[in-house]
């Protein structure tokens, strides 16, 4: 079975190609499990604030407002 002589470099792209296409698989499987599920895992808003007010990106009074506003959402009373 003769196939010519420019088959076997048709077969070496499909060969790149198909592993190259196995390689990206992997790296977008590693981090999506890298993220934990990004929008399937949300960070606490009361952590976030707290967070927030540490880095300096918050005033006091902004705080306590979006704290007392989170808490009157969630039925809770605020601490």
């Amino acid at each position: 079975m003769d196939w010519g002589a420019g088959w076997w470099t048709v077969m070496a792209l499909g060969m790149v190609l198909f592993w190259g296409l196995v390689a990206a698989a992997v790296v977008w499987i590693v981090r999506e499990l890298g993220r934990g599920g990004g929008a399937h895992r949300r960070e606490d808003p009361l952590k976030l604030l707290d967070r927030r007010l540490a880095e300096g990106q918050l005033s006091v009074e902004e705080y306590e407002e979006r704290r007392r506003v989170l808490a009157e959402r969630g039925g809770q009373a605020p601490p």
